[in-house]
């Protein structure tokens, strides 16, 4: 079985609702996804998938839609705060736990037909999550 794995930034603010701590206010992080494919068979060049076209194709993805983004809940009162300034944001219907953003991506790049196994989600140099099926 053969694996490869391609990393991305991108940078994303939000807040999680009901959270005692400090999480609960909004505020940004600078990530890292890490997106491993696998499969037994490689092409022709001797490749499983092309690092290129991951870049191109789920980076693209991650650039329109979720970087320099507010990640928010679907209950988020902040919305049409945000709505009515004409400011970024993207709606989730759970909270934008790096846990559901990992599984964001994974469904994102699944959806684009690569043989995904994970994505992991390193919200700061020292927390991380995943996702895989």
């Amino acid at each position: 079985m053969y694996r490869v794995t391609k990393s991305l930034s991108f940078c994303y603010g939000h807040r999680l609702l009901g959270y005692p701590g400090k999480c609960r206010h909004l505020h940004g992080h600078n990530a890292r996804v890490n997106i491993t494919l696998q499969g037994a068979e490689l092409d022709d060049l001797g490749m499983l998938v092309d690092f290129n076209e991951i870049k191109k194709s789920i980076k693209s993805w991650i650039d329109d839609e979720i970087d320099h983004t507010m990640l928010l809940c679907k209950d988020d009162p902040i919305i049409p705060v945000l709505r009515e300034a004409g400011e970024r944001f993207y709606v989730t219907e759970e909270n934008p736990t790096a846990e559901h953003i990992a599984r964001l991506i994974y469904e994102k790049v699944e959806a684009a037909g690569y043989p995904v196994l994970e994505v992991v989600v390193e919200e700061t140099d020292s927390c991380l999550a995943s996702y895989q099926k």
